[in-house]
């Protein structure tokens, strides 16, 4: 399993609440971003996790803001794959889902009770390319996503 953060960091989420927030557009890609997310967190102690599902990229968003607003969570995990195609409906939706995850990152990092909102949605060009990275035996960015969530969480604390 190959990961992109840096092997210093000591990931250690017993006790922290997630939410995973994943998408039912590109379902098989999403479901493999999904398991390698749950495998990261309960990896790293976590055993409370719950999962949200919405139709697809420009959906993510707003439920990803109601489970924020909402409270009880430390950290959420967005989940998507955005596969290119003829038009420009990819570029339009890739660009709005990370333009309105961003502003709920900020939003949450700067919140009373921080809470940390990572990406993990996939843009590709092939489908081939999109099986690759979300395979939790392959390049697994569901998992990096989920790893990703703590780190930020723990640096969220640390200026509490």
């Amino acid at each position: 399993m190959s990961t992109g953060l840096p092997s210093e960091v000591e990931l250690d989420a017993r006790g922290m609440r997630f939410a995973l927030i994943a998408s039912r557009w590109n379902t098989a890609i999403v479901e493999n971003l999904l398991v390698g997310a749950q495998q990261a967190l309960s990896q790293r102690g976590a055993d409370n996790v719950r999962v949200y599902r919405c139709a697809g990229a420009f959906e993510l968003a707003p439920l990803c803001a109601r489970v924020m607003r909402k409270g009880g969570i430390d950290g959420i995990v967005a989940l998507c794959c955005l596969i290119r195609g003829g038009t420009d409906h990819y570029q339009l939706l890739s660009g709005e889902a990370t333009r309105a995850l961003g502003m709920l990152a900020l939003e949450g990092g700067t919140n009373p009770r921080p809470l940390a909102v990572s990406f993990g949605v996939l843009t590709c060009e092939t489908l081939a390319q999109a099986q690759e990275r979300s395979d939790p035996q392959g390049a697994d960015k569901g998992g990096e996503a989920a790893q990703a969530c703590i780190e930020q969480i723990q640096a969220l604390r640390q200026v509490e």
